[in-house]
């Protein structure tokens, strides 16, 4: 008889293609004797590539062992080799997104020329296709075109059913939890964060109905994320702290485990193999960047550590070179600390002042009062597209139509954005936009700023030395144009060729799909916290991203943070680095759940659990 060659791989061998062994002829039927088994495994394993012969381990029982001819030597299936795809291991290759096929998926409005940058790519710049299947993502049913995830896929309440619960949180009792099942009214465009929102169905109770199965895999997506079956405290570790930092794909770590063991190298100006891989690898990246962005050309994205640092760069650079004496610097009252701390410094030097746009009772910004700030002082607007503190999504399009109207440029903060929401920086017309990588499932110590290319190129340098320097004297110093001239010294390559492989795996989902799902998520976790007495939930934004920060009466902050991770569960408590915002609620610090796209209603249900029982006490 012949042992098939075995389909799939053992665990953690790649590309591996098992041999083929023969049994000899003449055993009698049925299983082989052990004696034959122990001979057959022998020969195979001593087969498989790269093993190195050793002796037999006799696992034949005293006295049992008939004398059988030699097994014949196992032959190996010949393998055709496999080329890498862009330089990285076939294992990660495979689930990198292929070219555009047909698949009809839209491409930016203004799409990225990959020809932009100065640079020799050898595969990086391949173009996005949001469109390709991915292991969470289902393919369409036959005659089922529509593939968007819906609340009641998740037997969820419905789009509507979110303003009644907020409605609820703000202090308009709903009507009980009955009303959720009731037909609401239709929902407007954009009310939701997610652009071109569909159309959902009322919801109604469907509980002895068959519901259509979600075309997003959660369970899959859970998968591609190794830490999430890590255990806290004896229990299921369950990861609420997204807002603070998000974890990382198993092709995010791949990625950075090969460019250190094959690209390892400084970048631009050797002329070795190595530098070239690495400098391809960054470069791509940044290529990557610009289209997940919408930028129209690579050289508009600068590579810093992270959103913080970002600011500080725009700061020290517009901020020095177009802010002074009697100027007004506009933010929100939503910032973090990161958005408001830089402007105060450069305030403080150049004779500016800080002009603060206020919230209504449920964090979101009042365009009336912010369109009285604006002047012919006004040079400056920096807010936040989501709030870390409350969830709130911002009406950035039109407070930055409103601000160039009045002739000031506009920063976005991104950090809290890019992993929920579909971003494109020229329909926005932002002047600038930075995030962080960690954020998007991506390294620490990566960070963004796009820029508008006709802007950079009018800003001095911040820091100096190494990469943004042309030619050197002792009279005189060129500077390389941008992106090049804000790069100073040695960039944080691999972690930059990491956030390129985290978009990349953010794409393959689809921001859309992404969207959706948390979005309902959102609706289910506002619906179980709000019926918890004694909690107060802060920020209740219609449009809100997915944070839930609330109190609970009778326990200070940590003490719920504390029984939460005693149950495996992680939150953040504390102020979030947004204290003007907390405050302006009138509390010091809040618990915040925060979620992502691989949290589950289970996980949900969980922290409901653990929050209502100290609720009973």
């Amino acid at each position: 008889m012949t042992i098939p060659t075995p389909t799939s791989n053992p665990a953690g061998v790649s590309g591996l293609a098992l041999p083929v062994a023969e049994v000899p002829a003449g055993l009698p039927a049925g299983l082989p004797d052990p004696a034959a088994l122990a001979q057959l495994a022998n020969a195979f394993f001593t087969a498989l590539p790269g093993a190195e012969p050793e002796a037999a381990i006799d696992l034949t029982p005293a006295g049992a062992a008939p004398q059988l001819s030699p097994l014949p030597t196992a032959q190996a299936v010949p393998v055709e080799p496999r080329v890498p795809v862009q330089g990285v291991p076939t294992q990660y290759a495979a689930a990198l997104p292929q070219a555009a096929s047909g698949h009809g998926a839209p491409g930016p409005a203004h799409p990225v020329s990959v020809q932009s940058s100065r640079y020799y790519f050898l595969g990086e710049a391949s173009g996005y296709q949001s469109a390709v299947p991915h292991a969470g993502v289902a393919a369409s049913e036959a005659g089922v075109p529509d593939d968007r995830v819906s609340a009641q896929s998740f037997h969820l309440p419905g789009t509507d059913a979110l303003a009644r619960l907020i409605d609820g949180a703000a202090g308009t009792p709903p009507a009980g939890p009955d009303a959720l099942r009731q037909p609401g009214g239709a929902v407007q465009a954009g009310q939701f964060y997610f652009l071109a929102p569909p159309t959902l169905e009322a919801p109604r109770d469907t509980s002895h109905q068959p519901h259509r199965a979600s075309t997003f895999d959660v369970q899959a997506v859970r998968r591609d994320f190794p830490i999430l079956a890590e255990r806290v405290n004896g229990r299921p570790l369950i990861w609420l702290d997204n807002a603070a930092t998000t974890h990382k794909p198993q092709a995010v770590t791949d990625r950075l485990a090969h460019f250190y063991a094959h690209e390892n190298s400084n970048i631009h100006r050797a002329a070795h193999e190595l530098a070239a891989r690495a400098t391809d690898a960054y470069e791509g990246a940044r290529n990557k960047v610009a289209r997940f962005l919408g930028a129209r050309s690579a050289d508009e994205i600068i590579f810093v550590r992270g959103a913080t640092e970002a600011i500080n760069l725009v700061a020290q650079t517009f901020g020095r070179q177009h802010i002074g004496a009697g100027d007004e610097i506009i933010v929100s009252h939503l910032e973090h600390h990161a958005n408001i701390v830089p402007w105060q410094q450069l305030a403080a030097q150049v004779g500016a002042r800080i002009r603060v746009i206020p919230v209504d009772d449920s964090g979101q910004i009042l365009l009336d009062e912010y369109r009285k700030l604006l002047s012919s002082r006004t040079k400056l607007v920096s807010v936040t597209q989501v709030s870390n503190a409350l969830g709130t999504v911002t009406p950035v399009q039109e407070i930055i139509a409103l601000a160039h109207a009045a002739g000031a440029r506009v920063l976005v903060d991104g950090a809290q954005a890019v992993s929920h929401l579909r971003v494109n920086v020229q329909a926005l017309d932002a002047d600038f936009y930075v995030f962080s990588g960690h954020k998007i499932f991506g390294p620490t110590g990566i960070g963004v700023v796009y820029g508008k290319q006709d802007l950079l190129d009018t800003l001095p340098p911040w820091q100096g030395g190494g990469n943004m320097i042309a030619d050197v004297t002792f009279e005189k110093t060129l500077y390389q144009p941008a992106p090049a001239r804000f790069e100073a010294g040695t960039g944080n390559i691999a972690d930059a060729v990491g956030l390129g492989a985290a978009l990349d795996y953010v794409e393959r989902v689809g921001l859309e799909h992404i969207a959706r799902y948390e979005h309902d998520l959102l609706v289910y976790a506002t619906h179980g916290l709000s019926r918890i007495p004694g909690l107060r939930l802060i920020g209740t934004a219609a449009n809100k991203a997915s944070v839930l920060s609330f109190t609970l009466a009778g326990y200070r902050t940590e003490e719920v943070g504390a029984a939460l991770n005693r149950e495996g569960i992680a939150v953040r408590s504390g102020h979030h680095c947004a204290q003007p915002i907390l405050r302006r609620f009138g509390v010091e610090a809040t618990v915040r759940p925060s979620l992502a796209f691989y949290n589950t209603c289970e996980e949900v249900d969980a922290l409901v659990r653990v929050v209502s029982a100290l609720a009973r006490r």
